[in-house]
């Protein structure tokens, strides 16, 4: 592989994200270019990069997810690569090739592998080509109805439809009985056909008390592959995660162990390239299954960052200019628990209801180990066009104990006012005695008590 000098890379993103990258691109003497809609015009990450481009109006199809003006954008401003950040066109097979046929690095993997990876039914498949382990079901997309009702029969109820494109619980559907499989087969295909543009699902055995962990992987341009251990994601609404944290209250240092090489073996058999996670469904009983892997980096990057003082988005950079990554695998210290929220412009009291406007008071908390990630300030109006996420708040401490003390305390000083936030719920999650002793499920918040807030 050859090596790439990058001294100018292009972040096709917005908000806090954007900004995440320009600071480690400004501290490693990168260029940065910002991509702004016009709704975006007065954002933080169009002020502090070094040169921005308007790429087109609010609407995210005709700006943020506008390939020809990306990249058209890249050309203009002569960059060497593009960051995609997460969401938007982080995922994009064809743009990723597209990057490729300007000869711009893509930051990330190759389209072949963002394509497999992200075709649900495939990637199963590969993965228990792999020797992962993977949750009984179908092998691979459902032809028809009476497929369904007969691989429902072979497996057992409860099973769980999932649309093969899918993402965020769009296309998927719980199913206890076959007297209520057909009305949740048409109602999958049809919410997966208007979200992906592909109808196509699949089906799995049903896991009763899940936990989602995931572990942080890196690949470099020659096979070599470490993992960071694991974070768990299983304060979640909607399939929506919530908070993440490290390392998991549940996993054991064997369970640990057996994941991350398990994590390891899937992105190896890949060849995988950049920062991945190989996401897991962990049961009751101990056993965990491969659910999906996600080719980008993720939200919650930071909880990792934070336990092992390590730049995930420099590293990142580093494998596309054809570093190596050390082949070492990293596992929790002893006395170190990191955790992150997020706070989204919902109102919590109102069913997470979204909610745009004007910041009109904002003061973010400090001290040691408290992190704030945002794009937000006094006077910032958010635009209703977009993700609601507002900031990532992480804090860091020796217990798990002292890191949700630590995290109540942040929160108790987050100040941001003249928008619906969801601070208001985290505050009440930090001092819930359910969540406090590290025991539940994905299915948790479906029974949390929301009144008082």
């Amino acid at each position: 592989m050859s090596q790439k000098t990058i001294k100018k890379i292009l972040i096709a993103n917005r908000g806090e994200i954007a900004l995440r990258i320009q600071r480690t691109c400004r501290e490693m003497g990168i260029k940065t270019v910002a991509l702004y809609s016009t709704a975006d015009k007065e954002s933080l990450h169009v002020r502090f990069a070094d040169e921005a481009v308007c790429i087109g109006p609010p609407q995210s199809k005709l700006s943020y997810l506008n390939m020809a003006n990306i990249l058209s954008a890249a050309e203009i401003t002569n960059v060497d690569a593009i960051h995609p950040g997460y969401g938007f066109l982080s995922e994009n097979a064809e743009f990723s090739e597209m990057c490729k046929a300007y000869d711009i690095k893509f930051i990330g993997p190759p389209g072949s592998i963002i394509d497999m990876m992200g075709d649900k039914a495939t990637a199963k498949a590969t993965m228990k080509k792999a020797g992962v382990p993977v949750i009984p079901g179908s092998e691979g997309i459902l032809g028809s109805y009476e497929e369904a009702k007969s691989e429902a029969r072979r497996i057992g109820y409860p099973v769980l439809l999932k649309a093969t494109a899918g993402g965020g619980g769009k296309g998927m559907r719980r199913v206890d009985s076959e007297n209520d499989l057909e009305t949740a087969w048409n109602s999958a295909r049809s919410e997966a056909g208007a979200a992906f543009n592909n109808p196509e699902v699949y089906l799995e055995k049903y896991i009763l008390e899940p936990r989602h962990i995931e572990i942080q992987v890196i690949g470099d341009q020659y096979g070599n592959v470490s993992h960071l251990s694991e974070r768990d994601c299983t304060i979640q609404r909607r399939h929506q995660k919530l908070v993440e944290e490290s390392p998991s209250p549940v996993i054991t240092p064997e369970t640990r162990r057996k994941m991350g090489e398990a994590a390891v073996r899937a992105a190896a058999y890949v060849g995988y390239e950049g920062a991945g996670t190989i996401e897991f469904i962990y049961d009751k009983e101990g056993n965990f299954y491969f659910m999906e892997m996600n080719t980008r980096i993720q939200v919650e990057h930071p909880v990792t960052e934070e336990i092992f003082d390590f730049d995930l988005v420099k590293e990142q950079i580093l494998v596309a200019m054809g570093e190596r990554v050390s082949g070492k695998h990293y596992y929790p210290p002893e006395n170190r628990h990191s955790m992150e929220v997020r706070i989204n412009a919902e109102d919590p009291r109102n069913n997470f209801r979204p909610s745009a406007g004007q910041v009109t008071n904002f003061h973010k908390p400090g001290f040691h180990k408290v992190r704030v990630d945002t794009h937000v300030y006094a006077g910032y109006s958010i635009p209703p066009y977009y993700d609601s996420m507002l900031a990532k708040l992480i804090v860091s401490a020796f217990t798990r104990e002292e890191c949700i003390n630590k995290m109540a305390r942040a929160l108790e000083e987050f100040i941001l006012e003249g928008v619906h936030t969801t601070i208001p719920f985290h505050r009440k999650l930090m001092n819930d005695p359910v969540f406090r002793s590290g025991i539940y499920s994905t299915n948790y918040l479906e029974t949390f008590d929301f009144s008082g807030l």
